[in-house]
């Protein structure tokens, strides 16, 4: 092939220089902040608020749940044997073990849309399939008994229903879905050992039976740690959320003594150095999203750029714009774990219809804008988008059917 057609062949953006990229990255920054209104009133208050939300993020989550979670993605990175993650969980692995695993695994874990990427992370990099990683992904955030049960009693038990119904067959058909469009590119990436480059098997002296013990007791103290507190109605859940921190505190000197007789210190270091790496990745990622989500919506009860009454104008009845943009600012929004409920309870309150209401519940909880960031950044551009819209459009559909049969 000659110079002048492989010229002709590369894009702008390969041709750009890294310097030159960081120019237009330079330039662009200088226009925002030259025509940005700082003085206008909702502006300011925007900015506020996105910092507000960082900072309820990370005083909220950051220690109870994404650090607990790196730990269990390294963790699967390192001590999960690769060829089983690949058997049972793989492109080619029998799809009613496979999406049964993704789709109900996240009934255990009340995690938000954030938290469930580094375990997503995990397992995908490990080996698992396309299908059913995404069916992992979205149903971590979507599924939780908590968050079930919360949406019953609040939103009414035809909703909590619907939502616990919507989000299992959601995450199988997402799953489904995302392996049968990218079937060749995920059965080429199996195939191919430069994929496993970020985590190496270790030689490992103990049993299967240790090695789940001591995943279970991870991901054990990742739920005590997160423990929601109840109505009052069920004694044992709110004495559970009382003793939360104790429980997971004697959780963790079982750790500390099962890493002390069953690991070598060289494993310990290269779990330590996994875990690390996760963070390094997604943190950034992850606080971008949320200062820009805080921007554009607030945190929950607080305005921010886009008011909240203009929202929830646009979601009453059950057409198909009003489902299809409930569903859209439920992809947007960040949801902590169980706020979505309020947060649902209220704008049902100021005139959203029920459909929009579940669409926004099956789209939100799964999706947020710093998720959409750490996705890309493992997927790339055309699965996120496409996971994206598969979400939105399923998300839609269902409301508009529930809406028609409650309405």
């Amino acid at each position: 092939m000659s110079t002048s057609t492989q010229t002709q062949t590369t894009s702008p953006s390969q041709r750009l220089s890294p310097a030159n990229r960081r120019l237009l990255l330079i330039a662009a920054a200088f226009l925002v902040v030259f025509f940005t209104p700082f003085d206008a009133g909702r502006v300011s208050a925007a900015i506020q608020e996105s910092f507000l939300l960082l900072s309820y993020y990370a005083r909220e989550h950051v220690l109870l749940c994404l650090i607990p979670a790196f730990f269990i993605a390294g963790a699967i990175m390192v001590f999960l044997n690769q060829q089983a993650v690949i058997k049972y969980l793989g492109p080619t692995a029998a799809k009613p073990i496979a999406y049964t695993v993704g789709a109900v695994s996240g009934s255990v874990l009340s995690v938000c849309s954030c938290t469930v990427l580094p375990l997503f992370k995990g397992i995908y990099q490990k080996g698992a399939g396309l299908g059913p990683a995404v069916a992992f992904l979205y149903s971590g955030p979507a599924i939780n008994v908590m968050a079930i049960i919360l949406t019953a009693r609040v939103l009414g038990l035809q909703l909590g229903v619907a939502r616990a119904v919507g989000s299992v067959l959601f995450a199988v058909v997402l799953g489904l879905s995302m392996h049968f469009i990218f079937r060749k590119d995920d059965e080429e990436r199996t195939t191919n050992a430069a994929m496993f480059s970020a985590g190496v098997d270790l030689e490992q002296p103990r049993s299967l039976r240790q090695d789940t013990g001591f995943m279970a007791l991870l991901i054990a103290i990742l739920v005590f740690l997160n423990w929601p507190s109840g109505d009052g109605t069920i004694l044992i859940w709110d004495l559970i959320h009382t003793a939360r921190f104790l429980i997971a505190g004697l959780l963790g000197v079982v750790l500390l003594t099962i890493l002390m007789r069953w690991f070598e210190r060289n494993e310990i270091t290269e779990w330590g150095a996994a875990t690390r790496n996760f963070a390094l990745q997604i943190t950034p990622l992850l606080f971008i999203g949320i200062l820009i989500a805080g921007f554009l919506l607030g945190r929950p009860g607080h305005e921010a750029l886009i008011p909240e009454q203009y929202i929830a104008g646009l979601v009453g009845g059950n057409s198909l714009g009003a489902n299809v943009f409930a569903a859209l600012a439920g992809a947007l929004m960040y949801f902590a774990t169980l706020t979505e409920v309020p947060i649902m309870q209220g704008l049902i309150g100021a005139g959203m219809g029920q459909g929009p209401a579940l669409a926004l519940l099956l789209a939100g909880p799964s999706l947020s804008l710093p998720a959409m960031f750490v996705i890309h950044g493992e997927l790339g551009t055309k699965k996120t988008a496409t996971y994206i819209a598969i979400v939105v459009v399923i998300s839609s559909l269902a409301g508009m059917l529930y809406g028609t049969i409650v309405g």
